[in-house]
């Protein structure tokens, strides 16, 4: 959840993090729990580092990086397909047949966000930033993960102000939930 790094270096080693969990998730054999175990488990990492990446990085983006607004409102459509994907997992069944069509798209999307972060939006970032603004957003991303909520809500505001404000409790909520229940233990 958290590696250390600057923003560019924590991010990367999330995206590399889920693509290890999609290439478990692809090696299952069948449904059952463990499927649904490792769905939560990619579920959790990618809700916290959306979170984050909204209430961080994308501000960062827009008052920084020549056509910011655009790039930023890009990758939070991006963020709301996937939380609605997400949610879709989480109410299917393993045994479900739409179990795996979903996945498939899940993994689609996330890829393809992935690629685009990591070609066009990282590396202008990285030109206009210096080390240390990069390092502070480092450290705020980290912070935010640690408070962000758990599951997918795709109805939630994904404005960085709203979600400073929601986030935490949503967090707290997802967390006790996931205490109770084991979610995300395995």
């Amino acid at each position: 959840m958290g590696h250390g790094g600057n923003v560019i270096d924590e991010l990367m080693a999330d995206h590399r993090e889920v693509e290890e969990m999609f290439a478990r998730i692809q090696a299952m054999t069948g449904g059952g729990q463990d499927l649904r175990d490792a769905v939560d488990e990619v579920t959790i990492e990618l809700v916290r580092h959306s979170v984050a990446e909204e209430q961080h990085l994308y501000p960062a983006v827009r008052e920084h990086v020549a056509d910011g607004d655009r790039l930023a409102d890009k990758e939070l459509e991006d963020h709301s397909r996937v939380e609605k994907i997400l949610k879709q997992l989480e109410k299917t069944r393993t045994d479900d047949p739409q179990m795996n069509p979903v996945l498939q798209q899940l993994m689609d999307e996330v890829s393809a966000h992935v690629q685009d972060e990591e070609t066009t939006l990282f590396p202008q970032l990285r030109q206009v930033c210096t080390p240390e603004m990069l390092d502070d957003l480092g450290d705020k991303i980290r912070r935010a993960k640690a408070m962000a909520p758990t599951r997918p809500h795709p109805a939630a505001p994904s404005t960085p102000m709203a979600s400073k404000l929601l986030a935490p409790g949503a967090g707290l909520v997802d967390r006790a939930r996931d205490f109770v229940t084991g979610r995300g233990k395995s």
